[in-house]
């Protein structure tokens, strides 16, 4: 399992500058095998998240003190960008708009610069100052606690929400593995909608992780997407990653009346985010999400914090508060 582990970081580290590479294929197995997130400022040292902790990347391993660390030069960050974005940054200008630019393996690569505005929307960045590299990992098995817990519940619809970094991408990869693959559930035929590649990590029409027997519509913007498995792939599950806004509202009210169930994320790391995000509500009032879960942000990617009934949380939502909060102890909202 560490050789896996170590194949994603240095899949997701492939991008980094010549200079810098080196210190990153010296790092011992095991902090690779546990590293979160690889991030680049001009000027400053390079620093890793490993297993929820920082550090700073030292010449033969990493420190939690900033001194005689390696440090990433404005040469190194312009490098990396362009490795990022395979030399063509044109090609990739709409996801440079969204802050983000996703890499073979489904590593997202975080980017901050000076916004290029016209008009009040963001073109475009320039003078590019950090970069912060996500190293996407596949966990099978990461969906077996949902699993258990909501059993065919799951076909009733479900929002998945939680803070960066809790594993939701990582559960709806295991999820859309194991319900299309007939091992340990019966077989569904399943659709992802893989808009910044992340979940399939498609390459050349090859998808990097594994999905079982998904249909991948790779790149599709996600309303579109939806819309055009409904049309021509009869699923009888729809995954996608970090929904919101209107139009994928209306997509999945159109999924909805075809009888698809959907399994979605969204952004939310706690309770009360849940109640005041009117992304959330938007989602919620189309009536395709039976149950809403909550990941727990200081656990393993997974670990299930809260299950919450839809309905109650539009009654809190709405501020109807007659007929109880809907959360147990502990948050959790009991399911038969």
């Amino acid at each position: 399992m560490e050789d896996t582990n170590c194949s994603f970081f240095d899949t997701a580290a492939a991008p980094v500058s010549l200079r810098l590479a080196p210190y990153l294929r010296r790092l011992p197995e095991r902090i690779k095998a546990k590293t979160q997130e690889i991030r680049l400022r001009v000027n400053r040292p390079v620093c890793l998240s490993v297993d929820g902790k920082n550090y700073f990347l030292a010449g033969h391993g990493i420190s939690t003190l900033p001194e005689h660390c390696v440090t990433a030069e404005k040469e190194d960050v312009e490098d990396t960008f362009r490795n990022v974005c395979s030399s063509s940054v044109y090609s990739h200008q709409n996801e440079i708009r969204n802050g983000y630019v996703t890499i073979r393996g489904g590593h997202r690569v975080g980017v901050c610069g000076t916004a290029v505005v016209s008009g009040g929307r963001i073109e475009g960045l320039r003078d590019i100052s950090s970069l912060n590299i996500r190293v996407a990992r596949q966990i099978n098995g990461a969906a077996n606690e949902l699993l258990f817990r909501l059993g065919e519940g799951i076909f009733q619809g479900v929002l998945l929400a939680g803070a960066p970094s809790t594993g939701k991408t990582t559960l709806l990869r295991d999820l859309a593995r194991q319900l299309s693959s007939g091992s340990n559930h019966p077989f569904s035929r399943v659709a992802v909608i893989d808009e910044r590649g992340e979940l399939g990590g498609t390459f050349l029409g090859e998808a990097q992780n594994d999905l079982g027997n998904c249909d991948i519509l790779d790149g599709y913007p996600k309303s579109e997407g939806i819309l055009q498995a409904v049309r021509a792939l009869s699923p009888e599950l729809i995954v996608c990653d970090e929904l919101g806004g209107e139009r994928d509202a209306a997509a999945v009210r159109e999924g909805l009346s075809a009888g698809v169930a959907m399994v979605v994320s969204v952004h939310a790391g706690s309770r009360e985010d849940l109640l005041r995000r009117a992304q959330v509500r938007t989602l919620l009032l189309t009536g395709a999400f039976q149950t809403v879960v909550l990941l727990d942000s200081a656990a393993h990617p997974g670990k299930i914090k809260g299950i919450y009934k839809a309905g109650e949380l539009l009654d809190q939502i709405a501020g109807n508060s007659g007929r109880g909060c809907g959360f147990c102890d502990g948050g959790v909202y009991g399911i038969a």
